[in-house]
């Protein structure tokens, strides 16, 4: 005897991201309008960098606003990323009283925004989460499209969850604060946008890179519109990763590798801008991308003050091996995504956007970094 369970649904998972400067208000107006329905109970995720700056007092807002609002700490740095730092936040809420009634909004970057997505994703089988980003890392990588994750010895960003947040504000001014190393680091994804999405906007960059670095008002607010506008039109296509999404990994297969091997001694941008011109390097080996097109690449990634070469120490069979812990593998086959030229990428028939690529091909390509 069968019998069917009917469980199809229409979810609308569509959200608002405002992006201006000091945005903590518009944050306690939304709350206080029901942007999280009926919810009273707020738990504050930040990491220690940015408890003071910020996340101290828009929690002391919350409970002004007649909210009740517990803050939650985490280190700062990717090394937080991990499911026992999870599962720390989760019995961490669990002590402090939090149960299903309650939502989460987390105050930093991308570490803290991964792993707060996720932990609202499974607290209570799923609690409305806000993302509240302070760097431009997580302006341009985590405010599009609601991958949640942690990440494990053996591989990054496997164990997670698609979670769709109620809004998130990306506040520019929280850019001032930031040390001139993680800006750059946050440049590397709005350079990756570029090459993959948009000529204009690598031009605009090379015209303008220096004056982001100085937090200039027009070019700030500029390139946090279009991080968000690029990365919308791939994921508003393929929301759960079936193929177009895939193009958002570039420079990902190489760069995830490298940052793991690192030990994390290399911020996350660092590691994509290395993996950046390790794909630029062999897709003009494999006719993707003209020289003077990898030139302008790495000059860019250059001026951003990113990394292009692999720093000394780095054991190379290690990162061979690691490539193959990237989640675009498929039958133990390595993949990559290409640029092509720069504003666009490679496609290889039908939805696919990855090719195999050997151990042998890529490499080569290391060694020559």
């Amino acid at each position: 005897m069968n019998f069917r369970c009917e469980l199809k649904r229409v979810v609308d998972d569509s959200y608002d991201i405002e992006i201006g400067r000091r945005l903590q208000q518009s944050l306690i107006a939304d709350l206080k309008s029901g942007l999280c329905g009926r919810v009273k109970k707020f738990a504050v995720v930040t990491d220690s960098n940015v408890l003071g700056l910020y996340a101290a007092e828009i929690a002391g807002m919350i409970k002004e606003a007649g909210f009740s609002a517990e803050t939650f700490v985490i280190p700062a740095g990717e090394r937080s990323k991990t499911r026992k730092m999870k599962e720390f936040l989760e019995d961490s809420m669990l002590e402090k009283g939090f149960r299903r009634d309650c939502a989460v909004i987390a105050v930093g970057g991308g570490v803290v925004t991964d792993l707060a997505g996720f932990t609202a994703g499974t607290f209570g089988r799923g609690v409305p989460f806000v993302n509240y980003a302070t760097t431009l890392l997580a302006a341009a990588d985590a405010s599009v499209g609601g991958k949640t994750a942690v990440d494990t010895p053996l591989a990054t960003n496997l164990i997670g969850m698609f979670n769709q947040p109620r809004k998130v504000y990306i506040d520019i001014d929280c850019w001032k604060t930031l040390p001139e190393r993680q800006l750059s680091s946050g440049l590397a994804e709005t350079v990756k946008h570029a090459c993959l999405g948009d000529a204009e906007m690598f031009a605009f960059l090379e015209e303008n890179i220096e004056k982001i670095l100085r937090n200039d008002p027009a070019a700030c607010e500029y390139i946090a519109n279009k991080n968000c506008e690029i990365k919308y039109k791939v994921v508003m296509q393929d929301e759960r990763e079936s193929g177009l999404r895939e193009i958002l990994n570039l420079g990902h297969t190489v760069g995830r590798a490298i940052e793991t091997v690192s030990d994390y001694t290399l911020l996350h941008g660092e590691a994509v801008s290395i993996g950046l011109i390790a794909q630029a390097r062999l897709g003009r080996e494999l006719g993707f991308i003209s020289p003077e097109n990898v030139d302008r690449t790495e000059a860019l990634c250059r001026r951003a003050k990113l990394p292009v070469t692999i720093p000394e120490g780095i054991d190379r069979p290690q990162l061979l091996d690691k490539l193959y812990t990237d989640k675009k593998v498929r039958d133990g086959k390595l993949r990559f995504v290409f640029q092509k030229e720069i504003g666009s990428m490679v496609c290889f028939g039908g939805n696919n956007f990855g090719k195999e690529i050997t151990r042998e091909q890529i490499g080569r390509i290391l060694d020559q970094m």
